[in-house]
Parts: structure tokens; C-alpha cells; sequence
């Protein structure tokens, strides 16, 4: 890896998986080095943002972190990638090391070829993609190979099809990773994480770094330092829908036309006041969950007689939640939570029982 090139890190995995609580322990043990974060949160609420903002760490003030909100990265690299890298690159006081932390929902390939533009390829190079795999959910079978599960999961949602975009995502996101960290990996029995490793690693072709880890708990020396220079090597990562491409175009020639068919998504914000019971809380919001099939959940909860702010993350039906920090002078104590699934949701439901759940 070119040493005069700023390195940066690409943080990816599907919902959920634990990306967030992961920067922050790296955060943490940064040891005074420099790090921009950029953050593409899904949704019009930016909990990732706000909650890394909480971090109260020298390393990553305010300054240092840009949030990108109009939709998946993969999707906006040249409206809003590049110029965001353009700026930083372009400060006074530059950065040590980049963290870009994807959606849940994005594609990693396009935005490491993005490193590949002219106004950036001199100057920073990918030093990894880091992948998080949510090691509970895998080995309940939501990305399993076999495909008579595959077949029992389609029966109680379509979105589960063994040809899934939800699934060829998941194995996108592994195909890129030059480290795979098996996060929430003391919720699974050791010879489960063992299947749960051999199913992951049989979806990838290359030697990948393979790391075990509970709550994120990853010190920034193991995360960054990689010196992949990923960039160089994309071709050897591609995802399904390049091979999609490839393979129609070989068959039909160059100029044909075809459609993609996609998983399409959304999300929308629901307000409330101040909750009184959070356990309560908790139990409805896990029931609306189930009931609509939402696949996450997450915001922040004031409650009553609380002075502290709960944070509420759901993929699923897990549901973690704990106090972050006190409210702010100026800041409404007031409850938000966004809600993200397949298109479809019923949203005007949706909101009516969370609204209810909020008071």
C-alpha cells in the first residue's frame, strides 16, 4: 500500500450486524490517530450518526464525521461520495485514516471502484473492507445454502426466495470483504460459530481474515491496518449483478437491454412523547415487528423521569436497547424511531401502533 495515501476503511454488513457499536470500540482505541468517519445511514432519521457523535472521543468530534442521507452509497457515489471525499481530502487538518460505514442495504463493490476516480485515487487507497456478519442470524438460517430451508422460509415470506436480492446482498458484501468479523458470536454455541464459519467461508473464493467478536468488541489495530489496496483487485470481487450483466451479454450481445429486478425498500420516521414503561415498550415494539415483518427498527426513546435518552436498535425480532447520554440544553426530550422494510409496509399501521406505543 502507497504510504503517502491517506488509507480508508469500508465497514459493511447486513442490518443490524453490529457496524456502529463496532466503530466505537475501534473509536475508542484509536489511540489518538486522526479518523473521518462518513456514515450512510438509511432512512430519514440519522441514528448511526447521532449516536457516533455521542462518542464524547477526541478522535472522532463532530468535524470529523459526515452523514450521507439521500439513499445507498453504491447508488450515489458521483452525486455524493466523491465530492464528500473531495472535501475532506481538500481540509486544512486531514485525516489520519477514512471509516465509511455503509448502509446495510449497499453494495460494496461500486464504491471501492469509486477509489479509482482520478480525484481520489491519488491520493487515498482502500486499506480494507471489513464485513459483519451477524453470527446469531446465520445460524438461525437466514442465509442458508440448503435449499429445502431456503423453500420453508419462501413459504412464510416470498422476500426469503433462495434467488433473493436480500440473499445475493449478503454474499455480495462477503465476496468484497478482506476481513469477516462473526459478531455476536456469544450468542452461538462453538460448534454452531464453527458451521456458521464453514457456511460463510464456503460462499467466498479468496483467503479472507476470519474474526470472532462480541458486542463489537474489536480494538482499531486488528480493523485498520490492513493494507489490502482493494482497489487494485475489484475485478477479482464481483457482484451478482455484474455477473447477471456479464453473463446476458455474453449470451445475447452487447447492445441487448435487459431489466434488473431488485428487492425495492423504505423507510419512515415515527414521533411520539416521552414512554413510560420501556419494557413495555419493548414487548409492543417486538409484536408490531413480527406482525409487519419489519426488518429494523431503531431510534431514540425519552422517558419518563429519565434524564438519559434510550437508544432502541431492532433487526429482526432482537431488540437491543440501553441509555447513551443525557439530553441536551435545547434538546426536546421526545421519542423517534425509523422504520425500515421491503416496499409495501403497512405504513399507515405501522405508525398508528407505534404512535401508540409512544403515547
Amino acid at each position: 500500500m502507497d504510504a503517502q495515501k491517506i488509507p480508508a476503511t469500508v465497514i459493511t454488513g447486513f442490518l443490524g450486524a453490529g457496524k456502529t457499536t463496532l466503530i466505537r470500540n475501534m473509536l475508542a482505541t484509536a489511540n489518538g490517530r486522526r479518523i473521518a468517519l462518513i456514515i450512510n445511514e438509511f432512512g430519514d432519521l440519522g441514528v448511526d450518526g447521532d449516536v457516533l457523535k455521542g462518542c464524547g472521543d477526541e478522535t472522532c468530534s463532530e468535524d470529523d464525521i459526515v452523514e450521507l442521507n439521500n439513499g445507498c452509497i453504491c447508488c450515489t457515489v458521483a452525486d455524493d461520495f466523491v465530492p464528500t471525499m473531495e472535501k475532506l481530502l481538500a481540509r486544512e487538518n486531514r485525516p489520519d485514516h477514512i471509516v465509511i460505514e455503509t448502509s446495510g442495504l449497499a453494495l460494496p463493490q461500486p464504491l471501492v471502484n469509486a477509489f479509482n476516480w482520478p480525484e481520489i485515487r491519488e491520493q487515498v487507497t482502500v486499506d480494507g473492507v471489513v464485513t459483519i456478519v451477524d453470527s446469531r442470524a446465520v445460524a438461525d438460517g437466514r442465509f442458508a445454502a440448503d435449499v429445502d430451508r431456503v423453500k420453508a422460509q419462501r413459504e412464510a415470506d416470498e422476500a426469503l426466495d433462495h434467488e433473493s436480492p436480500l440473499e445475493e446482498l449478503f454474499e455480495d458484501q462477503l465476496t468484497c470483504a478482506d476481513m469477516i468479523v462473526f459478531n455476536k458470536a456469544d450468542l452461538v454455541e462453538g460448534d454452531v460459530l464453527t458451521r456458521v464459519q464453514e457456511e460463510v467461508g464456503n460462499r467466498i473464493s479468496r483467503s479472507v481474515k476470519l474474526v470472532k467478536s462480541a458486542h463489537g468488541s474489536l480494538p482499531a489495530e486488528v480493523l485498520l491496518g490492513l493494507g489490502s489496496a482493494t482497489e487494485g483487485d475489484i475485478q477479482n470481487r464481483k457482484s451478482h449483478h455484474e455477473l447477471h450483466h456479464e453473463a446476458f451479454h455474453a449470451e445475447h450481445g452487447e447492445d441487448a437491454e435487459h431489466d434488473h429486478d431488485h428487492d425495492e425498500f423504505e423507510s419512515f420516521v415515527v414521533s411520539g412523547a416521552p414512554v413510560a414503561n420501556r419494557k413495555e415498550l419493548v414487548k409492543g415494539l417486538a409484536r408490531v415487528i413480527e406482525e409487519h415483518d419489519i426488518l429494523r427498527l431503531k431510534g431514540f426513546i425519552a422517558v419518563e423521569g429519565k434524564p438519559m435518552r434510550l437508544v432502541v436498535q431492532a433487526v429482526g425480532n432482537r431488540i437491543d436497547h440501553y441509555f447513551d447520554r443525557e439530553w441536551e440544553d435545547g434538546e426536546t426530550a421526545s421519542s423517534r424511531l425509523v422504520v425500515i422494510g421491503l416496499e409495501g409496509l403497512h405504513r399507515d399501521k405501522i405508525t398508528s401502533q407505534v404512535s401508540k406505543l409512544l403515547g
